[in-house]
């Protein structure tokens, strides 16, 4: 008798295309269009729900990158990876490139600064209609870093995370449409990370959904020995991916599919099994 289907955990698995040369996670290895456009294609055959491209990187201390240099990296990728029917999200501060990658096929602007960055950006995401991931920032990559003081991290996350939520929807976009990320490692110390996932309850409180951003961060990096390359976080990141299912996460944004996807497919038949 064959066995039955393990049902497969409800959470979307996003995966990461950095096309940029300077990326902590992955060292530019997908800087070049083509290779970014197979690595897509890889990371969906491996389990991805969407694709996630970004041609700036927000790592501490990262320059800005040019709008025009940003447009000409994501755009080819972000068009060919949506014609072959692929799920894309655009990963960017700037209203231009958001409506560009919308144009080409992106449903999903994925926005670091939650419309901070960039005034016209609510209103691109209104005229557009693409869902919108308002993540929780405080400054540029530049300065993040001196910018992580919090009496309560969690509440104040949630406060202006609402603040955000309430100038988006006066702009226009519609309330089914947003998605928000806690922003971990943005103008976050490592402790004040694990106290944003410890109570992702706390941020659910606005009702909307919530995409965990964890992947390869220094905070599970800390966990590891010094000398361990950036790789070995992937394993903390699918246990991260994992407990974000379990507290009802949206979605998981991961470099690794694979890790994820089987670490998920664990989830999915204990939760099977506890069912009978």
């Amino acid at each position: 008798m064959p066995e039955r289907e393990t049902p497969r955990s409800s959470m979307l698995v996003m995966g990461v295309v950095n096309v940029t040369p300077d990326s902590f996670s992955d060292g530019g290895r997908w800087f070049d269009a083509d290779a970014a456009i197979a690595h897509g294609l890889e990371l969906v055959a491996e389990g991805a729900d969407l694709v996630d491209v970004g041609g700036e990187s927000t790592r501490p201390g990262a320059a800005r990158v040019e709008p025009d240099e940003e447009l000409r990296r994501v755009v080819p990728v972000i068009r060919e990876l949506a014609a072959r029917g692929i799920r894309v999200s655009v990963d960017t501060m700037r209203a231009a490139t958001a409506l560009a990658a919308v144009e080409v096929g992106a449903e999903i602007i994925n926005d670091v600064s939650a419309g901070l960055a960039d005034e016209a950006m609510a209103r691109i995401a209104a005229e557009t209609g693409a869902q919108y991931v308002a993540m929780h920032w405080r400054g540029h990559s530049d300065r993040m870093d001196s910018l992580a003081d919090y009496a309560d991290v969690a509440v104040e996350v949630r406060d202006e995370l609402a603040a955000r939520v309430d100038a988006l929807l006066a702009a226009g976009v519609a309330p089914e449409r947003l998605i928000l990320d806690p922003g971990l490692g943005f103008s976050k110390r490592g402790e004040q990370n694990w106290q944003l996932l410890g109570r992702l309850d706390v941020l659910a409180g606005l009702g909307l959904p919530i995409l965990v951003g964890a992947s390869r961060k220094r905070f599970l990096g800390a966990l590891l020995p010094d000398d361990a390359p950036v790789e070995h976080r992937d394993l903390p990141t699918a246990v991260v991916s994992v407990l974000s299912a379990q507290a009802g996460a949206w979605g998981v944004r991961v470099h690794d599919v694979r890790a994820t996807r089987r670490a998920l497919d664990v989830l999915g038949a204990w939760q099977s099994g506890r069912r009978g």
